[in-house]
């Protein structure tokens, strides 16, 4: 069998681990390919899929597979995977009644800070300003960043997104366009260029002065020691008011099964056992992976490598947000990412930004 994965040593290493013990139980051989990030992000399924036996996909893609047709669902063996889904992860691969691809991988925006640095993550944000005075603020926003860290500040501050439409964001939403052109106007103007691998990469160089990306999806490789000169934790999102942590995009990535596949209930039979509790625990984690089943966010062995990575950032996890996921839903994301970094750049109005990405939003239904 082949598998298409995406280009990065979390995307990959575990799989590898994974195919490895496969092959040696069951006799089936399985090749992992890898594709850059932002392939991933927006390269076609469907084009994979007739090359491909086994996908990994990012969840905004299920309303546009589901009606091309180029992946089987999932029908059976599914109850503990669900059960220990964490957040959204098992839910986000549901669409229309069936199950296209099942969560090896769960991540949203979450903290990212600097022991080294300072003593403790941000736990509010009025610390920010003072924060970015000195250089020590950092904020991917390439695209769709800016657009994740957008519906995240939608959900902190309690303002609903309505995904159905016809119009994604609520009159409230200039509130939370308001702060994140504070934040893109007070970060070095690289950041606009930056995507969470290129912060983060930025933030573990020795001789950096960044401490804190308050919005910025969780590599659970950086807070391995030796990984990086600097080591990186990860703590919840800043709160704004009440609410807590609530609202932060998901992310994550899930295994899906190729409508072309010659042997589709073998690859069924890898991607079930892969996306299983032990086998994310026992093997995913523990090469390079960042599971999406509760065993191994709970569990000792997982967190005691990764400085509690995970216990650290459940809660955000447990009470993110799922994107809308209609077909039409990937060019949205796209045009509306680079329209509100072009609003951004140019201080537009955030009244005059929010009519223009929900007209784009009613154009992608």
């Amino acid at each position: 069998m082949r598998g298409m994965t995406w280009d990065h040593s979390r995307g990959y290493d575990p799989l590898a681990a994974a195919s490895r013990l496969w092959e040696a139980r069951t006799g089936q051989a399985i090749r992992w390919d890898r594709r850059s990030l932002q392939d991933f992000e927006s390269y076609p399924v469907d084009e994979l899929a007739r090359a491909y036996d086994l996908i990994v996909i990012d969840h905004p893609h299920v309303g546009q597979v589901a009606k091309e047709g180029c992946l089987l669902p999932f029908d059976h063996g599914l109850d503990a995977i669900a059960k220990g889904s964490v957040g959204g992860s098992f839910e986000s691969y549901f669409w229309q009644g069936r199950q296209w691809a099942l969560p090896i991988d769960a991540a949203a925006q979450v903290q990212a800070w600097v022991p080294a640095r300072r003593d403790a993550p941000v736990t509010g944000w009025g610390e920010l300003a003072a924060l970015a005075k000195r250089g020590g603020l950092a904020l991917p926003l390439r695209p769709p960043h800016s657009l994740m860290s957008l519906f995240t500040l939608c959900g902190l501050s309690g303002i609903p997104l309505t995904v159905e439409g016809p119009d994604l964001f609520p009159a409230q939403a200039e509130e939370a366009a308001a702060l994140l052109a504070e934040l893109s106007a007070a970060v070095d103007p690289a950041m606009f260029t930056m995507d969470p691998i290129a912060v983060l990469e930025a933030m573990a160089d020795s001789a950096a002065a960044l401490e804190v990306a308050p919005l910025v999806y969780g590599y659970v490789s950086y807070a391995a020691d030796g990984f990086r000169d600097t080591r990186i934790a990860f703590a919840d999102i800043p709160a704004i008011g009440a609410t807590g942590p609530s609202g932060s995009a998901l992310g994550g990535t899930g295994i899906a099964v190729s409508a072309y596949a010659d042997d589709p209930e073998a690859a069924a039979d890898f991607a079930r056992w892969v996306a299983s509790g032990a086998v994310q625990r026992d093997l995913f984690a523990t090469h390079g992976g960042q599971p999406a089943h509760g065993d191994a966010w709970e569990a000792d062995s997982v967190n005691a490598p990764v400085a509690d990575f995970y216990r650290a950032t459940r809660k955000t996890l447990d009470r993110a947000w799922l994107r809308p996921r209609h077909d039409g839903y990937m060019g949205f994301q796209h045009d509306a990412s680079e329209r509100l970094n072009r609003g951004l750049k140019a201080g537009e109005e955030p009244a005059s930004i929010i009519a223009a990405l929900n007209t784009r939003f009613r154009e992608s239904l």
